[in-house]
C-alpha cells in the first residue's frame, strides 16, 4: 500500500467545510494520479507501477520488481493493472495483487484458498476461505519454481471458471 495518503484537515470552527491536505493545501499529485489512472490502460498501469517499485525505499522495491518479474515468466500473456492504489495481476480474472508494507511484500492471491500450494508458499491470509497470501520480508528467499507453479495454477483456475 502506498504510504503517502490524502488526508482531510478538520477544522475547530464548527460548520466550517473540509479541505484536502494540511492546511488546506492542495491534494498531493500522487494520489491523485493513482486515483485518475486506476481506469486506465494497461501502459498506464505499467508506467504506475514502474513508479511504485522506484518510490520504494531498501529491498521492498527490487523485491516487487524481482516478483513482477516472476509473475510476466510463468504468464507472458498476463495482463497488469492498478486497483485500490497497488499492482494487479490479471489473467481472465484476478491473479494476485503486490502490496508494498513497512516490513513485507505481499502478494495477495485472489482465488488462493482454491489453489495447491504443496511448497508451502502460503504463509498469512490463512483464516479466509477465499484468499491467501504470501508475505516476503527482508532476506527471504522466494522458491522462484514453486511461485511460477501457483502463478500458473491460478491462471488454469481462472480460464477454467471462464470456460464454465
Amino acid at each position: 500500500m502506498p504510504t503517502s495518503k490524502v488526508r482531510t484537515a478538520r477544522s475547530a470552527t464548527p460548520g466550517a467545510k473540509k479541505t484536502s491536505g494540511p492546511a488546506g493545501a492542495a491534494p498531493r499529485a500522487r494520489a491523485s494520479v493513482a486515483k485518475k489512472s486506476e481506469s486506465a490502460g494497461a501502459g498506464s498501469a505499467s508506467a504506475l507501477i514502474d513508479a511504485r517499485i522506484q518510490e520504494l525505499g531498501g529491498w521492498r522495491g527490487p523485491m516487487l520488481a524481482r516478483l513482477r518479474a516472476l509473475i510476466k515468466e510463468a504468464d507472458p500473456e498476463v495482463t497488469e493493472e492498478w486497483k485500490w492504489r497497488v499492482p494487479v495481476w490479471s489473467h481472465d480474472g484476478l491473479i494476485c495483487t503486490g502490496e508494498a508494507y513497512k516490513s513485507a511484500v505481499k502478494m495477495t492471491f485472489a482465488k488462493g484458498a482454491s489453489l495447491p500450494d504443496p511448497a508451502g508458499l502460503f504463509n498469512a491470509s490463512l483464516e479466509g476461505n477465499v484468499r491467501r497470501a504470501i508475505d516476503v520480508h527482508e532476506g527471504d528467499v522466494v522458491d522462484e519454481a514453486a511461485l511460477k507453479a501457483l502463478i500458473r495454477a491460478a491462471v488454469a483456475l481462472n480460464t477454467s471458471s471462464r470456460r464454465r
